[in-house]
């Protein structure tokens, strides 16, 4: 794979893992095993039929546990010690074959394109959990799955529009977090008023 295409498919599981880890990981392997795809660096070992079994089995609970209000940022909140590292890990094993210090810098822009990814998606869905009908909780899960498998398959195919998206991603949440927590302030002043 070129050296846009392991950009991508770095980017791409990392910033994925934030939304959708085991989907990600999921995706990878099965384009691995049945699509003929040659992952880069060390992301070969995602075709290995326990890992795909395993992610695809935390996939599929992950997938009804966060269309139910409350229970999906209950979900979010113990993920958050998984997903970012798992990010890191990701974008790390992409670039298995470069130079150690490649693959440091990789680590870490890797865990902050999860980070990123995960704080919005966590802080976006504590907001929308703050709407009194459940649709809308399962409308915006639905959406994070399509994009979670889109953007692995956009990697796969179509990595320089992948690569613009992330990083367009990037610039819209760093001028929503001002709008984001002034949300979740309202919010929980509100629920502390309801509750106190």
């Amino acid at each position: 794979m070129n050296l846009i295409g392991t950009l991508a498919m770095a980017m791409g599981s990392s910033w994925v893992s934030g939304i959708r880890l085991y989907a990600a990981v999921a995706t990878l392997g099965l384009l691995g095993r049945f699509g003929h795809l040659t992952l880069p660096g060390e992301l070969e070992v995602l075709t290995n039929w326990w890992i795909i079994g395993i992610a695809s089995a935390l996939f599929v609970i992950e997938f009804f546990a966060d269309k139910i209000p409350y229970l999906d940022s209950t979900w979010d909140v113990v993920h958050t010690f998984i997903r970012i590292p798992a990010g890191a890990v990701l974008a790390a094993a992409a670039f298995g074959s470069f130079d150690r210090k490649v693959q440091v810098v990789a680590f870490l822009l890797g865990g902050g394109l999860a980070l990123s990814a995960h704080g919005t998606k966590a802080t976006a869905r504590a907001v929308v959990n703050l709407s009194p009908e459940p649709v809308s909780n399962i409308v915006f899960s639905l959406v994070e799955d399509v994009v979670a498998i889109g953007s692995i398959v956009l990697a796969v195919f179509v990595p320089v529009l992948l690569i613009f998206l992330v990083l367009l991603f990037l610039v819209v949440s760093i001028f929503m977090i001002p709008n984001i927590v002034k949300t979740l302030r309202g919010g929980f002043r509100r629920a502390r008023n309801a509750f106190g």
